[in-house]
């Protein structure tokens, strides 16, 4: 890896915060250590995960979708696993985007692993992100926390998702760790866990375990995930009932609204900000990675 000048900036979407690494040619080699290193909060800038800015054209898994999204969020999380979407992410990608003057505002495509998301940046600062279809398989996993035990629903948004209903977001208990799950072989890459209580109609609230992150202050794929799960609970499947299902969700770190058409498309919409740029010090990467 060049050690030479590498920028970073640092944005959040709903206290969902990442490390932003403008990258467009793909000439970074973002290494296992090195994200995780960049996205430990003591001892690199922190983060729940990484933004690695790419040209499309310039990135093998993206090349395929060039001729729909000029740009391909490679996301990692904070351990330096690879993820195939972050739907906050997504948002502050697309804030970084349009700060650094590289689209405008309106529609734009952007590239990831779980395929090319629509995304709309508002005048008024809010951005909806398309986040396509929710797969829900018909196994689900029983989730055990501190000897209480819940049925979760299995929902994928081109990332898995268990979903359970709870009657006290404190009986999730502490989420730094995995919280047990059987039986394991349904998610054999790891899962999404999002616990959620009622706040009213159509009105929730959650906390999640990122794979690979932790619990952390804002899952977008999760709030998705979460709002699905709740319109079957609810017998407002917007397949069946012919009529759009919008769920408000909140999160430890913000809200986020989530609307479910009868095609079966979703859309999410909540804020993104950048608040910081910098560049990282090239004899500490240089340490860090010798």
């Amino acid at each position: 890896m060049s050690t030479s000048q590498i920028t970073f900036l640092k944005g959040h979407g709903t206290e969902n915060d990442f490390v932003i690494v403008p990258d467009p040619d793909n000439a970074l080699d973002l290494s296992v250590s090195v994200v995780a290193r960049l996205c430990d909060r003591r001892a690199g800038i922190g983060g729940d995960g990484l933004l690695h800015v790419v040209r499309s054209a310039a990135h093998p898994e993206a090349l395929a979708m060039a001729g729909q999204a000029e740009w391909f969020m490679d996301y990692r999380n904070a351990d330096g696993s690879i993820a195939e979407m972050c739907g906050n992410g997504v948002r502050v990608f697309a804030r970084h985007l349009r700060r650094a003057g590289l689209v405008d505002e309106g529609d734009l495509a952007v590239a990831t692993r779980g395929g090319v998301k629509r995304v709309h940046i508002a005048k008024d600062g809010d951005i909806t992100v398309s986040m396509g279809r929710a797969e829900l398989p018909g196994d689900g996993v029983t989730v055990t926390v501190d000897g209480r035990s819940w049925e979760a629903r299995n929902v994928n948004m081109g990332n898995p998702h268990a979903v359970a209903f709870v009657e006290d977001l404190a009986h999730a208990g502490e989420l730094r760790s995995v919280p047990p799950f059987s039986p394991q072989s349904v998610y054999p890459d790891g899962v999404n866990i999002e616990f959620v209580v009622d706040r009213g109609p159509r009105h929730v609230a959650m906390r999640v375990h990122e794979r690979g992150s932790g619990e952390t202050r804002s899952c977008g794929t999760g709030a998705c995930a979460v709002a699905v799960a709740a319109a079957r609970r609810d017998g407002a499947d917007p397949a069946e009932t012919g009529a759009p299902a919008t769920y408000t969700v909140d999160l430890p770190g913000g809200t986020l609204v989530i609307t479910e058409y009868p095609d079966g498309g979703i859309d999410m919409t909540g804020p993104a900000v950048i608040v910081a740029e910098g560049v990282i010090d090239p004899s500490w990467l240089e340490t860090m990675i010798g």
